[in-house]
C-alpha cells in the first residue's frame, strides 16, 4: 500500500509539472508495468484527482480548446446546436421509455437535428457498449444514455463515457454515477423518484393512513429509489414501524401473479394495512381486480396510490398516481446535450438536473378527483 501511495504522489507530481502526460511516459519514468499504471490512473481518476485523455492523463477540469462558432438556435439553457446528430441509448422501448424518447425527439427535431435511438436491454454493460459504439459510428455528435451502473463492467463503461465527455456531450438519463465515481464529468437528467415516494406517502397520511405498504415488482433503479423515499418518509413522519410492509410481487400477468396478489390483499386485511403504494400501474390494477374477487373494494376497504401514471386514469376506479415528467425529462436531456454542443467557451459546467414528479389525485385513494397537485 505504501508503494502504491508513493507512485500516486509521483504521478500527481508529474501531471502537475506538465499538465498532460502520456501513460507510456509514466511506465518508463516509474519503472512499472502498464497494467500497474492503468490501475493507478483508474484509482486517481475515480477520486477526481486526474482526468483521462487520449493516451494519457491531465489535470482535472482542464478547459478544452475553444471551438469555432457553430450554427445555433435559442434554447431554455442557452444557444443550442442546430442540425446535430444525437444518439440515444435506452434499456427498453416499452413502458416508461417511449415518452422519454418522444421528449428527446421533440427537442432535437426543433433544431432541425436527427435523433438516432438504440435499445440495449436491462443490466447488460457489454450490449450498452456495443450500441454506444454503433451510435458513434453512425455519426452521433452527442449521446443520451441510460446504461447499467452497477458491477465492474458497468463501472468501466461509465469511465469510458467520462472520457468521451471530454470531446462530445454525454448526458445520462435517469441514471447518475455511483458515489465513488461521482466526479465523472457526465451531465445527467433524472427524476426525483425518492421524493415521489415521499409525496405519495404524505398524501396518504393526510387521509388518515399510518400503515402504508410498499408494493414493487423487481429490483430496478426506480424501485430502489422509491424504497429509499418510502423508508425515509416513514422515519421523518414518525410513523409506526413498517417492518414487513415492503412486499415484492410478480409482474401483473406473470406466472403465479393472482395467488401472490391475493396474499398481499389477505396480509393487508389481517395486519390492518389501510393503504398501498404500488409500483406500477399494471400491478395496482391487478390488485384492484383481485380485490373484487375477495370482497375488498378500492377505495372503501383499501386506498391505493400508484407510481408512473401510464394508464392510471383508465383504471376502475381511476388511480391516484405519482407522475414522473417523462416527456419533459427526455426533452431536457436533449436540450442539455445541444446546449453543450453549441458552447464554444470551453467553460460549460457539468449539469446534474433533477425533475420533481407530480401527484394526480383521483378516486383510488378515497378522495374526489381534483386538479393535479404539482410537486
Amino acid at each position: 500500500m505504501a508503494l502504491a501511495a508513493k507512485r500516486h504522489e509521483l504521478i500527481l507530481a508529474a501531471v502537475r509539472a506538465s499538465g498532460i502526460i502520456r501513460l507510456a511516459d509514466l511506465v518508463e519514468r516509474l519503472g512499472v508495468t502498464p497494467v500497474t499504471i492503468r490501475r493507478d490512473v483508474t484509482l486517481l481518476a475515480d477520486r477526481g484527482l486526474v482526468q483521462r485523455v487520449h493516451g494519457g492523463i491531465a489535470l482535472p477540469n482542464r478547459a478544452p480548446v475553444p471551438q469555432q462558432t457553430r450554427a445555433t438556435a435559442p434554447g431554455p439553457l442557452g444557444p443550442m446546436r442546430t442540425r446535430a446528430v444525437v444518439g440515444m441509448l435506452v434499456p427498453s422501448v416499452e413502458y416508461y421509455w417511449p415518452a422519454v424518447i418522444q421528449g428527446a425527439h421533440t427537442a432535437v427535431a426543433a433544431t432541425d437535428g436527427r435523433l438516432i435511438m438504440r435499445s440495449s436491454g436491462w443490466d447488460d454493460p457489454a450490449e450498452d457498449r456495443r450500441q454506444i459504439d454503433a451510435l458513434l459510428e453512425r455519426g452521433a455528435q452527442a449521446l443520451l444514455v441510460a446504461p447499467a451502473t452497477t458491477g465492474g463492467p458497468a463501472r468501466e463503461l461509465l469511465r469510458r463515457l467520462g472520457t468521451l465527455a471530454r470531446d462530445l456531450p454525454v448526458v445520462l438519463v435517469e441514471r447518475t454515477p455511483p458515489k465513488d465515481l461521482f466526479t465523472l464529468p457526465l451531465d445527467a437528467a433524472t427524476t426525483a423518484h425518492a421524493l415521489g415516494a415521499g409525496l405519495a406517502l404524505r398524501h396518504l397520511v393526510t387521509l388518515g393512513h399510518d400503515r402504508v405498504a410498499l408494493i414493487t415488482t423487481r429490483q430496478s433503479p426506480t424501485s430502489t429509489a422509491l424504497r429509499t423515499g418510502w423508508q425515509e418518509t416513514v422515519a421523518a413522519l414518525g410513523l409506526p414501524p413498517h417492518d414487513g410492509l415492503d412486499i415484492e410481487i410478480p409482474s401483473y400477468g406473470a406466472a403465479g401473479w393472482a395467488d401472490a396478489y391475493d396474499k398481499v390483499l389477505d396480509h393487508s386485511r389481517d395486519q390492518g394495512i389501510g393503504a398501498l403504494f404500488v409500483h406500477s400501474d399494471r400491478e395496482a390494477i391487478g390488485l384492484i381486480e383481485r380485490g373484487w374477487e375477495r370482497g375488498i373494494t378500492v377505495p372503501r376497504d383499501l386506498a391505493i396510490v400508484t407510481y408512473d401514471d401510464e394508464i392510471g386514469a383508465a383504471s376502475d376506479p381511476p388511480l391516484t398516481a405519482v407522475r414522473p415528467q417523462k416527456h419533459r425529462l427526455g426533452r431536457l436531456a436533449a436540450e442539455l446535450a445541444l446546449a453543450r454542443l453549441a458552447d464554444v467557451s470551453g467553460e460549460w459546467p457539468v449539469h446534474r438536473v433533477e425533475l420533481w414528479p407530480s401527484v394526480v389525485v383521483r378516486e383510488s385513494c378515497g378522495t374526489l378527483p381534483t386538479a393535479t397537485a404539482a410537486a
